[in-house]
């Protein structure tokens, strides 16, 4: 599946995935895949990076392969390793003596266990998501770099694999650090931030089966107002998602029912937020 541009991209993000994206994004989407470009996605936890990757996997009809990025990251968990116990196993069966001569026999392909960007090399056309690249270690981004220029990982036992079609990589950062420059520079950029209200609302409906349009406009309301607050942890896109799908569940008409009280373990984190976001929603009693 390919598509023509960035609006064609957008209505194939919906249709296929049903993920409602910015025209921004699905721009910087369409330049990074017909050239061959990793696109760098960077905003703040839960505003959809990762869920765009698996979006493009739906759209391009591709597997996905995901690396999960946390500190102490290392080659042999994201590029390949060798099973060790089979090549043990290989020499026991040979019985004693010196096998010098059938060492290079343990390097052999059927030896070689492929981690996910290996698998989203070697096994056509796939999305590769780096995710929270920011959470690794500056030696993990180094490693990427051969990836990320010319599509290839250099195994020294058995030569370099190349893909033969690129995929299409995706990094997400949260950004608690900043990316080398070196990344940054061989990738496309996007920010992705918080949706404008009509946006959310449209993106609630999707997600929150029969929530009433009036509902979901109070929502992306109180949303809007809490982002605006320096709260710990302002409510992202998940968080607005799970508050509709909790008012709903307990079967309150608008924010301000009493029996949406208890959706507030949803929007609040950090303790020190609650008081914060109390007070807003409960302005939004005395409006109404």
């Amino acid at each position: 599946m390919t598509f023509g541009d960035a609006t064609h991209l957008v209505a194939q993000l919906d249709q296929r995935a049903g993920y409602l994206a910015g025209t921004g994004l699905a721009a910087a989407a369409f330049l990074a895949f017909h050239g061959n470009r990793p696109l760098l996605l960077e905003g703040a936890p839960g505003v959809g990076k990762t869920a765009f990757a698996e979006a493009m996997a739906a759209v391009l009809d591709r597997p996905i392969e995901r690396v999960q990025c946390y500190p102490g990251l290392d080659a042999s968990q994201v590029l390949y390793d060798w099973n060790f116990a089979a090549q043990m196993l290989a020499l026991r069966a040979a019985g004693t003596g010196d096998h010098t001569d059938r060492l290079p026999e343990l390097w052999d392909e059927k030896y070689l266990v492929a981690r996910p960007i290996l698998r989203a090399l070697r096994n056509g056309p796939a999305v590769l998501l780096i995710d929270e690249v920011d959470r690794a270690e500056e030696d993990f981004e180094a490693l990427l770099l051969q990836v990320l220029d010319k599509y290839e990982v250099t195994i020294p036992e058995l030569g370099t694999v190349r893909a033969e079609v690129a995929p299409f990589v995706v990094l997400t950062s949260n950004r608690t650090r900043e990316p080398h420059d070196a990344i940054k520079r061989r990738c496309f950029y996007h920010w992705i931030d918080h949706p404008g209200p009509e946006l959310e609302a449209r993106i609630l409906h999707r997600h929150v089966a029969g929530l009433a349009p009036d509902l979901a406009i109070a929502i992306t309301e109180i949303m809007a107002q809490l982002r605006r607050l320096d709260l710990a942890k302002q409510p992202s896109l998940a968080e607005t998602i799970d508050y509709a799908r909790a008012i709903h569940r307990l079967g309150a008409a608008t924010p301000d029912d009493p029996a949406a009280d208890a959706a507030i373990c949803t929007l609040v984190k950090h303790h020190d937020d609650e008081a914060q976001v109390r007070r807003v929603l409960a302005s939004q009693r005395n409006v109404r």
